[in-house]
This record gives C-alpha cells, sequence and structure tokens, in this order.
C-alpha cells in the first residue's frame, strides 16, 4: 500500500464484370467504426509530498465549481484512517504540483480542505482546491479528468498515470476482486491489473484511464509484493465463498464510478445522495 492506439483502416476492392446487372444490389451496412483512442497524458495530473493524484470532474461539474483533486486515502497528510474512519470536510492548506501533457511543471495548486477520505471499502481521498475548473484551464490550459460514472469493465486498455514520478504504465482491466484484503483494511470490488501495470511506490493514488476514452475508472492504490498472508503491501483476494486467493506481483486499483452520485452542485459532498454508496462517518 506504500503505491503510493490505433483507428481501423478499412479499403475496399471492386472487382469489376463484362455487364452491369439489371438491378441495383443495395451493399450492407459497412461496420461502425470504434472511436480512435485518445492519446493518455500527464495533463490534469498532479504530484503529491508522497503520492500522486490528478484534478477530476464529475460528468455534470460546472466550470465555475471549486476544483477537485483525486488520490487515495492512506496519502492523507493526517496519516491512513483506521478500518471504518471516515474523514468529512477537514480543513487542509495542502498544496499539489500540476502538470501539463508533456509531465512538465506548470502550477502548484493549494487546497482549503479535504472534502472526503476513507479507507474503508475503498481508498480514496478528495480535495478541494481554492480555485475553480475554469481558472486553472485559463491560466494553465489544463482540463480535469473526468470520472467515468460507469462500472469499468474487464479487457479495457488502461494507462495508470503516476504525476509523482511522470511515470505511465500500461496494461488492460485483468479482472475484479470481490474483496481485497491488505493487513487491517478491506476494500471492496477492487479492479486487478494484468502484470504489465508494475506499480511502485509514489504511484499511489494515480488515476487510472480508460485508453479509448480518456476518463478516469479508478485510483491506483497497491500490489502485492510476493507474500501470501494478506498484509500490508501484499494484498489478498477473498471471494463470495470466503476462498482466499493471492496473485504475486499483480497491482489493483479502486473503481472511482460511484464518487459522482456523492458530488453535488458547486462539488459540494452529499453522502445522503440517491445512488451515493460511498461509507458515511460513524454515527450518520
Amino acid at each position: 500500500m506504500k503505491k503510493s492506439l490505433l483507428g481501423a483502416l478499412f479499403a475496399v476492392v471492386l472487382s469489376g464484370a463484362s455487364a452491369a446487372p439489371a438491378l441495383a444490389v443495395q451493399a450492407p451496412d459497412a461496420p461502425a467504426k470504434k472511436p480512435a483512442p485518445r492519446a493518455v497524458n500527464f495533463a490534469g495530473t498532479v504530484a503529491l509530498s508522497n503520492c500522486s493524484g490528478s484534478v477530476v470532474r464529475m460528468p455534470d461539474s460546472q466550470p465555475g465549481d471549486p476544483a477537485l483533486v483525486m488520490s487515495n486515502g492512506h496519502c492523507l497528510e493526517g496519516g491512513m484512517p483506521g478500518p471504518g474512519d471516515v474523514v468529512v470536510d477537514q480543513p487542509s492548506s495542502r498544496t499539489f504540483t500540476l502538470l501539463d501533457a508533456k509531465a512538465q511543471d506548470v502550477a502548484t495548486l493549494k487546497a482549503s480542505k479535504v472534502v472526503y477520505g476513507t479507507m474503508t471499502d475503498t481508498d480514496v481521498s478528495l480535495y478541494e482546491l481554492t480555485t475553480t475548473y475554469q481558472e486553472i484551464e485559463q491560466q494553465h490550459g489544463i482540463k480535469a479528468l473526468e470520472l467515468q460514472d460507469q462500472h469499468p469493465e474487464q479487457g479495457r486498455a488502461i494507462t495508470v498515470v503516476s504525476g509523482y514520478w511522470k511515470k505511465t504504465y500500461s496494461c488492460s482491466v485483468g479482472g475484479f476482486a470481490h474483496e481485497l484484503r491488505e493487513g487491517d483494511w478491506t476494500f471492496k470490488d477492487s479492479l486487478r491489473y494484468t502484470s504489465e501495470c508494475d506499480i511502485i511506490g509514489g504511484t499511489s493514488g494515480s488515476p487510472v484511464l480508460d485508453d479509448e476514452t480518456g476518463k478516469v475508472v479508478a485510483v491506483n492504490n497497491t500490489i502485492n509484493e510476493g507474500a501470501e498472508d494478506c498484509s500490508v503491501n501484499n494484498p489478498c483476494e477473498v471471494d463470495e465463498n470466503g476462498e482466499v486467493t493471492v496473485h504475486k506481483n499483480i497491482g489493483y486499483a479502486q473503481e472511482t464510478y460511484g464518487i459522482p452520485a456523492c458530488i453535488g452542485e458547486g462539488s459540494k459532498l452529499d453522502l445522503d445522495a440517491e445512488g451515493c454508496t460511498l461509507p458515511k462517518p460513524s454515527g450518520r
């Protein structure tokens, strides 16, 4: 847990005949072309003091809304939340280094508060910035990355983009873990990478982008380093029947498609909103 494309070319070849047919024959519909994948780059990612992150927007976010930065719960400046702990609306003056497409530092962004943070069921933190999406785009030419609001699909090509290391890792969605246990923490419905995404410390909190859409489908958070004991840095999977499986040297991310339902107008957190399933603070 220290972790912290090409389009298709079509050709039609027609062979001539000595006489035209009496009746025109309608050609079958051409197969629909898949949209060309977006080029994944570093624009919108950030570097924290100990982790990676990204400036993210919801599908319904407005230009004048305060911008949000997403990272891991275990990257919070106050330390890792314990099992069951949920941090909501806590003041913060944390800073983030904003990167452009070529991984060059373009600005320092500042938080006003921690909107949300937890390591229960997921591993995520959201910071509200002192600047809006529109201000960041106008001043630095950087657009926020959009969170996908649908469950990611197995087999999709993805890229983990680390602002801390200014490095990318490309692989595919290998599958999903019903439960991922690591030390005292349990994460639910985690995204499992294929082996090419051999993430390292400092990549924690990196956005996981769908290569075709360019949208964020998860937030990178951990990798098994070779042990089979479900300890910190050695997560194990537990299925619906309680059977434990260990995928040595395989990394994981926490899905983010459920977050948009919890963020309302003005980037405000609403854990009681319809469809919001993020864990709530104890007593709520």
